[in-house]
């Protein structure tokens, strides 16, 4: 699942049947698969927003650099 999120992320284009069939044989649903590519793309959504707009993480986050 973290395989496919990080490719999902950062190789949108480079996703293949295979990838999602490497998910149904670790036995993952079509539900649950659908499921991890929304959450997947939403955080990439709003980071990108977020990024883009430049906002700030709140003073609790740690920075992670």
């Amino acid at each position: 699942m973290l395989e496919y999120a990080i490719l999902l992320t950062t190789s949108p284009g480079k996703v293949t049947e295979a990838d999602i069939g490497a998910l149904r044989t670790a036995g993952f649903s079509d539900r649950d698969i659908l499921d991890i590519a929304e959450v997947t793309a939403y955080y990439a959504y709003a980071n990108r927003i977020a990024d883009g707009l430049g906002i700030t993480a709140e003073p609790w986050i740690p920075d992670e650099s």
